[in-house]
């Protein structure tokens, strides 16, 4: 994600700090709070695969690893 990225998705966000001044340090962290969201969600997404083909299910264990490897 590059930093014009960031400040794109802190536009339609509406995050006006990012938007007025995207200073280097905001930007940073708005990159922080986006991959923290997006682990966060990986994370969500693998258990849901787990509970549809059980955690030790070699499918599921697969699919669910490479939603996780995910960055």
């Amino acid at each position: 994600m590059t930093q014009e990225d960031i400040i794109k998705m802190a536009r339609e966000a509406n995050i006006k700090q990012a938007i007025e001044t995207p200073h280097l340090l905001m930007v940073h962290e708005l990159a922080r709070f986006a991959a923290l969201v997006a682990a966060a969600e990986r994370e969500a997404c693998a258990k849901v695969v787990e509970d549809y083909c059980g955690a030790w299910d070699d499918e599921g264990y697969a699919l669910s690893a490479a939603i996780r490897a995910r960055i």
